[in-house]
């Protein structure tokens, strides 16, 4: 079977010695670095720029706007939001040579929204969700929904990304819970579980 091929906008500008997935879509104005990996079936939307190093996952999506540095990494399916905004340096300054990058993980299938910050030395949890405008400073677990400056845990989502409910948990076990959405089952952190209302 062939490997469907990549689309790349003319005015985008990807280094030769950059990696691409098949099936990858790069849009508009967009800049890939040397040495950037990114998996297959991607999408990059207008405005994006992936740094030296940078590695992506399949199947992420990245909307306008976004610039992913060196020092991040984002594992599969994951979703960048508009304008989105990650950071390097825990003390940027213009004139500091020895400057060190703090580096950032995005973990599979988590999605963060319009407009946030992620401050760099975190990882962002399997399939959580930030939300828009928020300011994360610190690790978020897996299937969190966190909101606010500086970013909150205020409940959990499902994989499907729809908001798990105090009804959703199973019976007497303080963790788990079933989606009504999608049925599917999770086991939740403590910390999640507990910022869970209905």
């Amino acid at each position: 079977m062939e490997k469907p091929s990549i689309t790349i906008h003319p005015t985008a500008e990807v280094s030769p010695q950059a990696q691409i997935g098949a099936g990858t879509r790069i849009w508009n104005q967009v800049q890939i670095r040397e040495g950037a990996v990114l998996g297959e079936h991607c999408i990059l939307s207008k405005d994006v720029y992936i740094d030296s190093g940078v590695r992506i996952g399949a199947g992420v999506k990245i909307q306008n706007g976004v610039s992913v540095y060196h020092g991040v990494t984002v594992e599969d399916n994951a979703f960048l939001g508009p304008h989105m905004v990650f950071t390097n340096d825990l003390y940027p300054r213009s004139f500091n040579a020895d400057w060190e990058v703090s580096e950032t993980l995005v973990k599979r299938g988590a999605s963060i929204g319009a407009g946030a910050v992620i401050i760099c030395g975190t990882t962002l949890g399997e399939y959580c969700m930030i939300g828009s405008g928020a300011v994360v400073t610190k690790d978020v677990p897996p299937y969190a929904l966190v909101v606010g400056n500086p970013g909150k845990v205020i409940g959990g989502v499902c994989r499907c990304g729809h908001p798990l409910r105090l009804n959703d948990r199973l019976e007497n076990v303080f963790t788990l819970f079933r989606c009504s959405h999608c049925s599917e089952t999770l086991e939740l952190s403590v910390e999640v579980a507990k910022e869970i209302r209905k």
